[in-house]
């Protein structure tokens, strides 16, 4: 594994975590990519706009975020990363608290940065 390129994604990670607490559209804006799939772990469809427009209205709120069981793979230019997340916070004003595994997939863009360009959401039982 390129270990310059594994580096690259964990931090990106981190990045997204920290912005993920602190609801930092403009973060997210930059590391999710316009077209990107989300699949909520109900099922649902999910697009950037709405993603960020959650964080953005309060409507989601997350407290504590806590990563483990983390694996990535790389090839080329595209990372996978599947790691288990510990989540606590709130949804519309209702606790949103739970162990959920996220899939992620990093793709450089055309400006040389690493985005989402697709995510997947399940919860762990």
């Amino acid at each position: 594994m390129n270990q310059t390129i594994e580096t690259q994604i964990i931090e990106a990670e981190e990045r997204l975590r920290q912005a993920m607490l602190a609801s930092d559209v403009g973060v997210l804006n930059e590391l999710i990519a316009p077209g990107i799939i989300i699949t909520s772990h109900l099922g649902e469809l999910l697009k950037k706009q709405d993603d960020l427009a959650a964080h953005e209205s309060g409507l989601f709120k997350i407290n504590e975020l806590i990563p483990s069981d983390r694996h990535i793979q790389i090839h080329g230019e595209v990372a996978i990363v599947s790691v288990r997340m510990q989540v606590s916070g709130s949804y519309n004003g209702s606790p949103a608290n739970g162990n959920f595994r996220y899939t992620r997939v990093w793709a450089v863009s055309a400006s040389g940065n690493w985005h989402i360009i697709a995510a997947h959401i399940s919860m762990v039982v």
